[in-house]
């Protein structure tokens, strides 16, 4: 499931964080990459080391914390390995898949990949986030503050910057749920659920959704 959620990040948030990110302290991209990626990977990255890069990672975990559709459709057990990405013109990230198991501190899964806008659509030309689908692919320009969720299974790709500078905070998620056909039955009967509840109160037919929405989390979470 492939989803946006705008605002993620309050204008005066992004505010704070692109003045910040102006002084901030970038490295190679290429340094937390996959041996693979290595080779298509163009991009610069604040350094995860520095108290910057620390409070603004902190920053981004406790926006996804707070959201609703982030927490109810994803499900996280770890919002994990946060990076904040500068693309200059003529940088890019050709296509790719992000890796299975990412160690940050310790060993985590990747079931769900996240893109949060920093810049502005209007600040930069090129930069498309594009993620391949069966039979399609699909770009991906939001505006600032807001987020593009998607598979972490999924090839994807970030096109060159022709124009400006593109900042972007990334990251991935190890879900409660594995299954990602799992994680969108029990967002569909949540959201039925939710429907049911502000248009009839506690009915009986709430109480069954509830029910089979606590049964099937406990068949296919893993705490």
């Amino acid at each position: 499931m492939i989803f946006s959620i705008p605002s993620v990040i309050t204008k005066q948030e992004i505010a704070k964080i692109t003045s910040s990110l102006a002084e901030g302290e970038f490295t190679d991209g290429k340094l937390t990459a996959g041996w693979h990626a290595k080779l298509v990977k163009n991009n610069q990255q604040l350094s995860k080391q520095t108290t910057l890069g620390k409070q603004l990672s902190e920053q981004v975990q406790s926006a996804l914390n707070r959201n609703n559709l982030f927490q109810t459709a994803v499900r996280p057990k770890s919002i994990h390995s946060i990076l904040f990405s500068r693309y200059d013109v003529g940088m890019s990230y050709d296509r790719h898949v992000d890796n299975a198991l990412m160690n940050n501190g310790r060993m985590w899964r990747t079931d769900v990949s996240f893109t949060i806008f920093i810049s502005s659509p209007s600040e930069y030309k090129g930069g498309e986030l594009v993620i391949e689908g069966a039979d399609e692919e699909k770009s991906y320009k939001l505006e600032a503050g807001s987020a593009i969720i998607y598979p972490a299974t999924t090839l994807h790709r970030v096109n060159p910057v022709t124009q400006g500078t593109r900042f972007v905070a990334v990251g991935w998620v190890q879900s409660l749920v594995r299954s990602a056909s799992d994680r969108e039955i029990l967002f569909d009967l949540e959201t039925a659920r939710r429907v049911i509840f502000t248009r009839d109160g506690k009915t009986a037919e709430f109480d069954l959704i509830s029910k089979s929405i606590a049964n099937l989390l406990r068949k296919w979470a893993e705490v």
